[in-house]
C-alpha cells in the first residue's frame, strides 16, 4: 500500500528520517512551507490544494496522512480534513508531539510563558522569526511578541552542538533563559507508526 504524507516544511527532515529508520519505503512525503505558521488560518486551503496538485500530476497513492497538529488553526484543518475524508496525526501542534502530551503539559503547568523551538526552528529562525514576524525592519516589536516569556525550551531531535551552539545565541537575543530537553523524534515517530499501521492492516476509513 502506498502512503502519501502531506506534512508541515518544519517536519520534513525529522518525517524522512523515520520513514528510512522504519524502512517504510512506500510512503511519499510531501511538504508545504512552514511560513505558514505565520498565517495558520492559511493551513487548511494550503493543505487541500497542494492534495489537488499532486492528485493532478499524477503522483500515485492509496492513503494519505495529514502530518500537521492543530497548529493555531482553531479547529479549521480539522474541519477541512473531514470534508476531505482525511486524518492527521493526534496533537495541537509540533511541540507537544515532540515533547509527549504529559511532559508538554507539565512544562506548560510550570512555567506557562515558555516558548519552544525545535531544530527546525533553530536553523530557520532568522528566516522564520526575525524575517517573518518583521524584526528585521521593526526591531522594537520584539518586546510585543516576547515581552511575556519567561524562558525558552528547546526541544531537540538529533545532537548537533551547532545547533546548540545557536539555540543560546536565540536565547540572549530575546533575553531569555534557555533550557534543552533531547526528545528525538517523541510521539510524532510513535503516533505516525501507529496511524500507518493501522491503515495497512485495514482499519482507516477515509
Amino acid at each position: 500500500m502506498s502512503i502519501l504524507l502531506i506534512a508541515c516544511g518544519a517536519l520534513a527532515r525529522e518525517l524522512i528520517a523515520i520513514r528510512d529508520r522504519h524502512q517504510l519505503d512506500d510512503v511519499k512525503i510531501m511538504a508545504i512551507p512552514a511560513q505558514l505558521h505565520n498565517h495558520p488560518h492559511k493551513i487548511p486551503h494550503a493543505v487541500h490544494e497542494r492534495l489537488v496538485e499532486l492528485r493532478q500530476d499524477g503522483l500515485e497513492f492509496e492513503r494519505a496522512i495529514v502530518v500537521y497538529g492543530d497548529c493555531g488553526t482553531g479547529g479549521m484543518l480539522d474541519r477541512k480534513l473531514a470534508e476531505l475524508g482525511l486524518e492527521r496525526i493526534e496533537g495541537p501542534h509540533c511541540y507537544e508531539q515532540y515533547a509527549g502530551a504529559a511532559e508538554f503539559d507539565r512544562m506548560m503547568d510550570e512555567t506557562p510563558g515558555t516558548f519552544f523551538l525545535t531544530d527546525f526552528m533553530v536553523q530557520s529562525y532568522e528566516h522564520l522569526i526575525i524575517e517573518g514576524l518583521g524584526l528585521d525592519r521593526f526591531p522594537e516589536l520584539r518586546d510585543l511578541y516576547f515581552g511575556n516569556y519567561e524562558r525558552i525550551v528547546y526541544l531537540q531531535q538529533r545532537s548537533d552542538p551547532d545547533l546548540v551552539t545557536r539555540a543560546y545565541q536565540v536565547a540572549e537575543e530575546l533575553h531569555l533563559p534557555l533550557e534543552i530537553k533531547f526528545t528525538a523524534y517523541g510521539e510524532l515517530e510513535t503516533r505516525l507508526l501507529r496511524k500507518i499501521h493501522t491503515l495497512k492492516a485495514g482499519n482507516y476509513h477515509s
